[in-house]
């Protein structure tokens, strides 16, 4: 049994967009933006959809507030992460 390809998770978008709006896919690199999106998405909880069009009509401003509340926090904390490690050379 496979799932549907078009469901995934609506937080990628969000982390996606948080990611350009810090500049961070300018500023390094694919390895480092991938594991900031992996550490960032492992930390908000997910919220799978089918259409983008899904979360007009299920989803109310608060909600969407506190999902990119939760976003900016994982990607914050993933940043602190990576940047730490990479100092220390692990």
């Amino acid at each position: 049994m496979k799932l549907d390809d078009d469901i995934h998770n609506y937080c990628e978008h969000l982390v996606l967009e948080r990611i350009q709006e810090l500049k961070i896919d300018k500023t390094k690199s694919a390895d480092y933006i991938a594991d900031l999106c992996c550490l960032a998405l492992n930390q908000a909880p997910p919220r799978y959809i089918r259409y983008e069009v899904d979360m007009s009509f299920y989803l109310s401003q608060n909600e969407r507030q506190q999902m990119e509340l939760n976003v900016r926090t994982a990607i914050e904390k993933a940043i602190k992460y990576l940047d730490e490690n990479i100092e220390k050379g692990n």
